[in-house]
């Protein structure tokens, strides 16, 4: 008999879930409603606290942008940006009035999780990580996700929280290492993580490989870091992530052990996404040559992107008196390095280009930097073309229900 993926179940606590997690998108990807959805129908869904304050001012009306903006606003034109800081409580605010409106929000068995960047540096690295973690818990969030990044002070930061042992705590790794790494700190509070989720080299946007990421694979990762913990007899669920398209995929690492599954690729081209209608097409008229991983991101991690993201090559002027999330504890972005190396090699252009690297908050604040997983240019198979040659947006329901149920790599397409 074939397994189906509604055939297994994650257990986290007192929850029992449908083991499909839906990954965390930043810059509201992951919308409140997608995530909300995926937690009705008993998964996790995941929204992101990435540029928490643009999707603040743009879901609620606030006005914490502009407002950083005109405080900075003498700093504009200057190569020195160890001045542009956060206001933590305006920082605080942001992060729990999303968290508290998806879960006022939520129905449902599921759970919802954040996703948590590390390397969201944001010119105070260790103080604004505890302000967005407390802030998350405060809010009522199911659990956070510690993604992009070692976290190897996370747990620390947040061990005075009331919610510590209580909310679902997680982290993605992609080796063995990364994860024992986080493990010896995590002895030091004596709190281990509900569930690790074990990203691959297959993943969309930032990866935890080197270039030479094609020389790995997703499940030897996952069977060594397995084999670990049985000999520690740690009883961690593992979320294997990245490459995992159909729900043959899916029902393979579960039957290895898995405790679910992590998606994400899918989901971008559905209606709760948020990602724009026209970016949406470009996903799915894809095709696997139009896939590329580079190192364009100022954190210095590779990223897989389709080619055509108007991000890359753009030479826009380093915006960091309104975002700023890049910039590192001494107020150093490699953007802002290279977008000045190239404006010094040709004075008085009017428009310069930086191939090497790109201004991540802004072209992802724009929808402009077209961050996927490996598998993208099978979206098209997927759904169903349109007469005027457009493809078919699908609903979150209909391609969640589509992994739960299905059988081998067999795709449900819509209705006609």
């Amino acid at each position: 008999m074939v397994k189906r993926v509604d055939d297994f179940r994650l257990r986290l606590g007192k929850a029992e879930l449908v083991p499909i997690v839906v990954g965390g998108m930043g810059v509201d990807i992951s919308t409140v409603e997608l995530a909300i959805e995926i937690a009705r129908l008993g998964g996790i869904g995941h929204i992101s606290d990435a540029m928490v304050k643009t999707v603040s001012d743009r879901r609620y009306q606030t006005r914490f942008v502009s407002d950083k903006q005109k405080l900075y606003k003498y700093n504009v034109a200057n190569t020195d940006k160890s001045a542009v800081a956060f206001n933590l409580d305006r920082l605080a605010e942001a992060t729990r009035r999303h968290v508290e409106a998806t879960m006022e929000a939520k129905r449902g068995p599921g759970l919802v999780f954040i996703n948590c960047m590390e390397k969201l540096t944001m010119n105070a690295p260790r103080d604004t990580l505890r302000v967005r973690l407390h802030s998350a818990l405060d809010g009522g969030i199911d659990g956070v996700t510690l993604a992009a990044g070692l976290h190897l002070s996370s747990f620390a930061l947040m061990e005075d929280h009331p919610r510590f042992r209580d909310a679902k705590l997680g982290i993605i790794v992609s080796s063995l290492r990364a994860l024992q790494l986080f493990l010896r700190r995590c002895n030091r509070v004596n709190r281990l993580p509900d569930f690790v989720v074990v990203e691959g080299p297959l993943a969309g946007g930032h990866l935890g490989f080197g270039m030479d990421w094609a020389q790995y694979d997703l499940a030897a990762i996952l069977a060594e870091i397995r084999a670990y913990l049985e000999t520690e007899r740690l009883a961690i669920p593992l979320i294997p992530a990245g490459g995992i398209f159909t729900a043959g995929d899916a029902v393979g690492f579960l039957e290895a052990g898995a405790g679910a599954v992590q998606v994400a690729t899918r989901f971008t081209a559905t209606r709760e996404c948020g990602l724009p209608p026209k970016v949406q097409q470009e996903y799915f008229k894809a095709e696997e040559s139009d896939v590329e991983v580079n190192l364009i991101s100022p954190t210095g991690y590779p990223m897989r992107m389709l080619k055509g993201s108007p991000a890359i090559g753009a030479g826009i002027r380093p915006n960091c008196e309104a975002y700023g999330y890049l910039l590192d504890a001494t107020g150093h972005c490699a953007y802002i390095d290279a977008y000045n190396r190239e404006v010094g090699l040709h004075p008085g252009a009017k428009k310069v280009s930086v191939p090497d690297k790109t201004c991540l908050c802004t072209h992802m604040r724009n929808f402009d930097c077209w961050t996927c997983g490996h598998n993208v240019y099978r979206l098209k198979d997927t759904t169903a073309r349109l007469p005027d040659g457009s493809y078919r947006v699908l609903s979150a329901e209909h391609v969640f229900r589509d992994y739960q149920f299905s059988e081998g790599d067999e795709i449900a397409l819509p209705p006609q």
